[in-house]
């Protein structure tokens, strides 16, 4: 399973650049345009996805920021924002490569941001739904790239996999 999920973190952080290397070919205009998107902005977005991150890693690990509403901003521009992003995107690689059996098959608690619950399940799934997330807003970023007439990104694993990087997983 470490596998898998160092694949996902590697896969992560390779498709991330690709997000941000097409966001900084926006203007300020474009990057906060409201395209009706969820988080409405492309830098929204972006900001939600190292939000929600940031959120589950205090939750994994117990250490890092965690922000308290999941739609903070964080950077209202791209520089600082990319910077945190690549940052955490480390932070996941090399905890994801520290983690053993014992620890995927283990369970951990967190309380939840928006209704303030306590929850315990296992790390594994739980990991599954953190990748799941950062694709389903990777894909809402793209999208808001296409509304804004760029040109569309290759975000499919299968290109990270045929990387100098990505070949090991495939």
């Amino acid at each position: 399973m470490r596998q898998h999920f160092s694949m996902l973190a590697a896969y992560n952080r390779w498709a991330n650049a690709q997000v941000y290397d097409a966001a900084g070919e926006l203007t300020a205009e474009e990057l906060n345009r409201d395209t009706g998107a969820f988080f409405k902005s492309l830098i929204g977005t972006l900001n939600h996805v190292l939000v929600a991150d940031q959120i589950w890693l205090r939750r994994f690990t117990g250490s890092g920021s965690a922000p308290t509403a999941l739609n903070a901003v964080l950077f209202s521009e791209l520089a600082p924002l990319r910077a945190a992003r690549e940052a955490e995107d480390r932070r996941i690689v090399e905890w994801i490569a520290g983690l053993g059996d014992k620890e995927l098959a283990g369970r951990f608690t967190y309380l939840t941001v928006t209704d303030m619950r306590t929850i315990s399940q296992r790390l594994a799934p739980a990991l599954a739904h953190f990748f799941n997330h950062q694709t389903h807003h990777r894909g809402q970023a793209h999208a808001i790239l296409t509304a804004l007439k760029k040109p569309s990104i290759v975000l499919d694993m299968v290109y990270f996999q045929r990387t100098e990087e990505g070949r090991e997983y495939a």
